[in-house]
């Protein structure tokens, strides 16, 4: 199954693209689910759509925490909340999402095309599985089992009472499903498409996307130029502002290695399908991730260096800090953790650097636990 995630900056069209290009392929008799919470019934005709619902999400995951801790609420002395009182808190939305996406994934079809928010937000929902899961990792580790078995003497010695077993359950389900939602996001046939109007700031956004997606290891499939008028008008004024908006144009072609695709502006909103048509955009292969590898250099100079693709990134915005198996960076207006691979766990970082995009991260290495090879990590 292909999965084609769209974003771009708010008012780019991202929407309209995404609706296009689920409707071309359902035209062509793939079977597609367009995920949106913002697609136009009158642009989406014929199309199967499948709407995230944050209220619906959010009461049902409180409602059954509640019921799990109804005890200790009686304790309290405390009023349970009712379905119909309950209304969603902010960041529910994102929750919605990638339950949506999980689901739209366990279909039988050939394409889901997800119409992701704008793209600061877009970046920060691809991260969440795997930032909640660390989370959880670090506070319920996977030694609990042991102390869920030593959980009543525990509570005898400490004078507090243990957490109790609806916790390692509920917190045992939400990793399950957080699992099952990184997996789709990490799929080799799911990849990002960005969306964006060739102007001054759009260079800009797709560093920004490209370094984002990097440090998360997403491949950044196409970015689409939208609304591109027609060059050869007489009127001085629109000649200039098109000359204007072709020349970002090629700017995006300069700093995107893959393909740029041109959409026309089409004078006016987009009406109905027959207007989607000529805002189709081929779906293709996905792109390939970023590839992080290890290099040995034991023989030269007695270390290893793994490379980390960072497009975009720049030398005085970098800064990365070793905590146990993680490499933590922040880089520009990100912060991300980044599993190391395993051979590199009982190494020491002895140093880094960054060289055209490329975080060259120097380990000393116990002596015999590498083969003298160059190793792919995921």
């Amino acid at each position: 199954m292909r999965i084609i995630l769209v974003t771009g900056p708010g008012g780019a069209g991202r929407t309209t693209v995404a609706s296009a290009t689920a409707l071309a392929e359902a035209r062509a008799g793939r079977r597609v689910l367009l995920v949106s919470a913002e697609a136009d019934p009158l642009l989406s005709e014929g199309l199967r759509i499948l709407r995230p619902d944050p209220g619906a999400d959010f009461r049902r995951e409180f409602l059954a925490l509640q019921a799990r801790s109804a005890t200790a609420l009686d304790l309290l002395g405390a009023t349970p909340l009712e379905d119909a009182e309950l209304t969603e808190l902010p960041g529910s939305g994102q929750f919605a999402l990638l339950r949506a996406v999980r689901d739209a994934a366990g279909g039988d079809r050939d394409l889901v095309v997800v119409d992701m928010p704008p793209l600061h937000e877009a970046l920060a929902v691809l991260a969440l599985p795997a930032q909640l899961r660390r989370y959880l990792r670090r506070l319920l580790p996977p030694e609990r089992q042991a102390a869920r078995a030593l959980r009543p003497m525990l509570a005898q010695l400490a004078g507090v009472p243990m957490p109790a077993q609806w916790l390692y359950e509920t917190t045992a389900r939400w990793e399950a499903e957080l699992a099952a939602v990184q997996a789709v996001i990490d799929a080799p046939a799911t990849s990002v498409r960005l969306v964006v109007e060739p102007g001054r700031t759009a260079v800009d956004t797709l560093r920004t996307v490209r370094l984002g997606l990097a440090l998360q290891g997403l491949a950044l499939d196409l970015v689409v130029a939208n609304r591109v008028l027609p060059a050869g008008s007489p009127d001085p004024w629109f000649a200039a502002l098109t000359a204007e908006q072709h020349t970002y144009l090629e700017q995006l072609r300069t700093e995107h290695a893959g393909t740029v695709h041109a959409l026309p502006h089409l004078g006016r909103a987009p009406r109905g399908v027959d207007d989607l048509d000529l805002l189709a955009v081929e779906v293709g292969p996905p792109a390939a991730a970023p590839d992080r590898t290890v290099e040995d250099r034991r023989a030269e100079d007695g270390i290893l260096v793994w490379h980390l693709p960072l497009p975009g990134a720049v030398k005085e915005e970098l800064s990365l800090v070793r905590r146990g198996e993680e490499l933590l960076l922040e880089v520009g207006p990100f912060r991300r953790a980044v599993a190391l691979p395993p051979a590199l766990r009982r190494c020491t970082v002895s140093g880094a650097g960054l060289v055209d995009g490329d975080l060259r991260v120097r380990f000393t290495p116990d002596p015999g636990l590498w083969p003298k090879t160059t190793q792919r990590t995921p």
